[in-house]
């Protein structure tokens, strides 16, 4: 364990989770998801959303590939991983804070949902861009 925190998000995709591959050939995923609080109001007898909080996430290795083929837009994810505060520049010279997550579970959420499971099988090691080997079980990249 790395020390940061650990937390479990529920929320929907916003967009499809993005795939790309590493110099190394290193499969990683990015996505978001969106959380928000539901409250019911005795007044009007219906629900009121509260504000959203958007996470930004990122997902490696072959869980990265199995999110893109599992998952799309709206989907109903619960999602564990670390939270990471990074700071940046913009290009107009703001400083940002933002929060990320990098994951290390996903799912999908079963509450108004049903899904059909199919177990993945690993690939074997492949030829990376500059001619050696890989393996998406030994990299280095970060271990999430």
């Amino acid at each position: 364990m790395s020390g940061l925190p650990e937390v479990t998000v529920t929320g929907t995709l916003t967009a499809d989770p993005e795939l790309r591959y590493t110099a190394t050939g290193t499969a990683v995923a990015n996505f978001t998801v969106a959380a928000n609080e539901r409250r019911f109001d005795s007044n009007t007898g219906g629900w009121t959303d509260g504000d959203a909080t958007f996470l930004r996430a990122t997902v490696w290795r072959q869980v990265a590939e199995n999110v893109t083929n599992s998952l799309s837009k709206g989907a109903r994810v619960v999602v564990t991983g670390t939270l990471r505060q990074r700071s940046y520049e913009t290009t107009g010279g703001e400083k940002r804070t933002v929060l990320e997550l990098d994951v290390t579970e996903i799912g999908a959420s079963l509450r108004w949902a049903t899904v059909t499971v199919t177990k993945a099988t690993r690939e074997p090691a492949r030829t990376a861009a500059n001619g050696s080997s890989t393996n998406r079980w030994q990299s280095d990249e970060p271990p999430f």
